[in-house]
This record gives structure tokens, C-alpha cells and sequence, in this order.
């Protein structure tokens, strides 16, 4: 063999050697597959099932944020039932974030448009720490039958990485909150509640616009309040955005995105995405790129509801005895 076909060898030898040592990036989008998803009749304490319908991957470097999605479409049930859309992500050095949204599902003889749900959970992925992050998507839920188990199809939908490179606050991290453990109350005695909240924040100066989300979580009826069953709760919600001057007066503000949803009692859980998704950073004399959000939550009537904060203690599979926190109101920024 000449010198040339040595070389040659030599570099095939070490692509060869790099390849099998470097793990080739996983997928960081993926459509769910549709099927049937069979959960479990109500029992306490509550047993959800847990099918995991898809997994993206993504390596990430110490300073990097991404945004992580799943969206999830379900009808055909055959007993209303709680169909939740859960992410849950873990990452270098025992790093890991989760996020839950869920709503019941009418069953198909209900005549009710809850019979086709849609739900999206989305958050922004920051490890802090170089390496891979894995997300999965798991649906869970169970029957609302004290007696008899249920399914329901899940017909589309997918998860995914939708931003890789998220601009940070110039404190180097993501711009985002969850509303803490347990259920704000919107009642008679607390008529309003401003959460998920975004403290004030700083961004780069070259950032042009904000995409601002609030997903909230409502619930219908609390425990210790009397509760009308075959009745509803009217709340209003509003979405907050400022941004301030140096001086620490209002420079702008926006309360433009607003839904008041009349909810009864059998929907109990209800998903309330709310987004402005343009909101221009002023450059008008006196104004800087510092800024704060939140959403207004405004009780105007009925049953007794709540804003949710962190589920605890959810099972990681079926019966299983370990189990982990999800966040479930919650709000975040995308820059751009």
C-alpha cells in the first residue's frame, strides 16, 4: 500500500473513530401517532394512567434556552373523562422541568363541543449546564366513573423543540414563572387574581418585540365551598403587558388580549391560553427595554373557582410509586 493510500486509511480510521464516538443528535420534532388511550375508573386516592406518545432530544450548552411544545387533540370518549397534556424533560446533572395542562373530555353522546379538546403545554428548557435534554409527552387521565373505566382517541398532534435559541434577560436566564402549589380562589370574598406574573425584567437593547404568553389553568369548584354541580363560574381574563421608563414611571402598556368564559362545573378544569404576540419595544425618549406581565383573573359570577398552581405527586407511570411535580399556570416571553 502506497503512502497516499495509507493516508487515506488513516483518515477514514479516524471519521470512523469520531462518529461512533460523538451520539448523533435525536429527533427534536415528532408527530404523535393516533390511538386509542384507555384510562382508569375515578377511584381515591386518584390513579391516572400514563402513555408516553412521543420523545424529543436536544444538546443544549450552558447558556442556551429553547421552547418545547406539545400539542394534543383527543374526542371520542366513552365516559367524560381528564385528558391531560403533560411534558416532561430532564437534563444534565438531575436538571429537570415538567408541565402539565388538562381539561375533561366530554363523552360522545354529550352533545357538548368538549367532546373534541385540544391542549396545548408549552415552556421554555434551560439546564443552565451543558448537555442533552430529553422531553417526553405523556397523556394522562381517568375516568370521571366510579365505576367503570374509559377511552378516548387521540387523534393528532405532535412535540417539539420550536425555538433552539431563545434570547434570555440580560441576566443570562429565561423569562418565564409558574404559579406555586395549591388554587388561588376567585369568589365573593377574592374577586380577582393577578397570576401567572412575570416580575419586571430586563432584555437586550437590541431586542425589537415581545411574544407574550399566559396559560391559565381554571377550575371550577373548590373543596370547602359549597358547589352547585349543575352550575357554572364567569370569569374574566386579561393579559398585562408593560414596559417602563429609567426613571420607573409606565413608558407603555397593552391590555388588549381578553376572553370571559362561562365554565360549568363538569368541564372543572379548563384551559385558558391567552398571547400577545407583537408588543413593540418603545423607543420613545425616556424608555428602556425593562418590563414586566401578568394576567388579571376577574371572578364575575357563579360557582366558586380557582387559578392552579404546581400538581404534585403525580405518578411517573401507572401506580407507581415514584412520582414528580408539574407546573400548570404559567407564563413566559419570546423575544425577538
Amino acid at each position: 500500500m502506497n503512502i497516499r493510500s495509507l493516508a487515506t486509511a488513516a483518515v477514514f480510521a479516524l471519521i470512523a473513530c469520531l462518529l461512533a464516538a460523538t451520539p448523533a443528535q435525536a429527533a427534536t420534532f415528532v408527530t404523535f401517532t393516533p390511538q386509542t388511550i384507555s384510562v382508569p375508573k375515578q377511584v381515591r386516592p386518584v390513579v391516572h394512567s400514563v402513555t408516553p406518545v412521543g420523545t424529543v432530544s436536544l444538546d443544549m450548552t450552558a447558556t442556551q434556552t429553547a421552547y418545547v411544545v406539545s400539542k394534543m387533540r383527543v374526542n371520542d370518549a366513552t365516559i367524560r373523562s381528564l385528558f391531560d397534556n403533560e411534558i416532561v424533560c430532564q437534563g444534565p446533572g438531575g436538571w429537570s422541568k415538567n408541565m402539565v395542562i388538562g381539561q375533561n373530555v366530554y363523552d360522545t353522546d354529550s352533545g357538548s363541543p368538549n367532546q373534541d379538546v385540544t391542549l396545548y403545554t408549552r415552556f421554555l428548557v434551560h439546564p443552565g449546564v451543558a448537555g442533552r435534554v430529553t422531553c417526553t409527552a405523556n397523556v394522562r387521565g381517568n375516568s370521571l366513573s366510579s365505576t367503570s373505566d374509559a377511552t378516548y382517541r387521540l387523534v393528532s398532534g405532535y412535540l417539539t423543540f420550536a425555538d433552539t435559541s431563545v434570547i434570555n434577560a440580560t441576566d443570562g436566564q429565561p423569562v418565564q414563572s409558574s404559579v406555586s402549589t395549591g388554587i388561588l380562589g376567585l369568589h365573593t370574598d377574592s374577586p380577582k387574581v393577578w397570576e401567572p406574573t412575570l416580575g419586571y425584567f430586563t432584555l437586550p437593547s437590541t431586542v425589537q418585540g415581545l411574544n407574550v404568553v399566559g396559560d391559565v389553568e381554571l377550575q371550577v369548584c373548590l373543596r370547602g365551598i359549597t358547589c352547585d354541580e349543575y352550575k357554572s363560574t364567569k370569569v374574566k381574563f386579561t393579559l398585562f403587558v408593560n414596559q417602563w421608563k429609567a426613571d420607573g414611571t409606565l413608558c407603555k402598556t397593552d391590555s388588549s388580549i381578553q376572553v370571559t368564559h362561562e365554565v360549568p362545573y363538569w368541564v372543572h378544569h379548563k384551559y385558558v391560553p391567552l398571547n400577545k404576540a407583537d408588543f413593540t419595544v418603545s423607543k420613545a425618549p425616556g424608555c428602556v427595554p425593562r418590563f414586566n406581565a401578568y394576567v388579571k383573573a376577574e371572578w364575575l359570577g357563579g360557582e366558586a373557582a380557582g387559578i392552579q398552581g404546581t400538581a404534585t405527586g403525580l405518578t411517573d407511570s401507572e401506580g407507581s410509586a415514584t412520582t414528580h411535580d408539574s407546573d400548570m399556570s404559567h407564563a413566559y416571553v419570546l423575544p425577538y
